[in-house]
């Protein structure tokens, strides 16, 4: 009879293989830089904001294309044990495959956790360093930090539902595929529609927020719009579980 891996064994054995592949410090450095340097000229191309929420938000327009790197990240975090068959491994080690998915979320989402709020915080640097603000710029002002946290916590969402996409497809071109088109691809292009249907359905799609909006997609209350993001990472995450237990490996 097999005895399960403690907990804190298992945590360290995921960041273990996070941390040691290089497609995850790329995936770093490519996040940081591309948000880091899109926030800075952002702000710096925005001398001035009716209110400083306003000038947050416009310095976190990086994290709209730095979601693409979020959805690379999550897949390859999965993909990339059945690509190179080290997931037999893991599987044998850790018969409770949910139990092992889950573990592996919960690194890769704190690591994107960490990377986000270190980020937001630069944004909110720049927004404070380069955009003039009636009565001046306060982090504790009215509706500052919400966007903020906003920031973090759909980048999260979004790295669940790659994660999930990893699980479900098996596949690092699949996967990333399925998730550029979700989050980056179909909201902006059926926003563009005009149609009210199309408008409905990119409502229903996990686009990231930056700030309180939806990157390029037609805006919803930010309740709403991670409510939907919430509702597609839990749901395809719980689609990657169940598959992952029936399949073979």
């Amino acid at each position: 009879m097999s005895v399960a891996v403690p907990a804190r064994a298992l945590l360290r054995s995921e960041w273990t293989k996070l941390r040691s592949v290089r497609s995850t410090w790329w995936c770093t450095a490519v996040y940081l830089v591309t948000v880091g340097a899109f926030g800075w000229l952002a702000a710096a191309t925005t001398p001035t904001a009716i209110r400083a929420d306003v000038a947050v938000s416009v310095a976190l327009t990086g994290f709209g294309f730095g979601q693409l790197v979020i959805v690379v990240l999550g897949v390859l975090a999965v993909s990339a044990e059945f690509g190179t068959g080290t997931a037999l491994v893991s599987l044998t080690a850790v018969p409770r495959r949910t139990r092992l998915l889950m573990v592996k979320t919960a690194v890769v989402a704190t690591w994107t956790a960490l990377l986000t709020a270190a980020l937001a915080a630069v944004c909110a640097l720049a927004a404070r360093t380069l955009t003039a603000v009636p009565g001046g710029f306060l982090l504790t002002g009215e509706g500052v930090l919400r966007p903020l946290g906003l920031q973090v916590a759909g980048a999260v969402l979004v790295a669940v539902l790659a994660v999930g996409l990893g699980a479900v497809l098996r596949s690092t071109a699949g996967g990333v595929g399925a998730g550029v088109a979700l989050v980056f691809l179909l909201p902006p292009l059926l926003a563009l529609s005009g149609s009210e249907l199309a408008a409905r359905a990119s409502q229903a799609l996990p686009a990231l927020r930056v700030g309180e909006d939806p990157f390029l997609a037609v805006p919803t209350s930010w309740p709403v719009g991670l409510v939907v993001t919430g509702a597609w990472a839990l749901g395809t995450w719980a689609m990657g579980a169940v598959l992952l237990e029936r399949r073979d490996v």
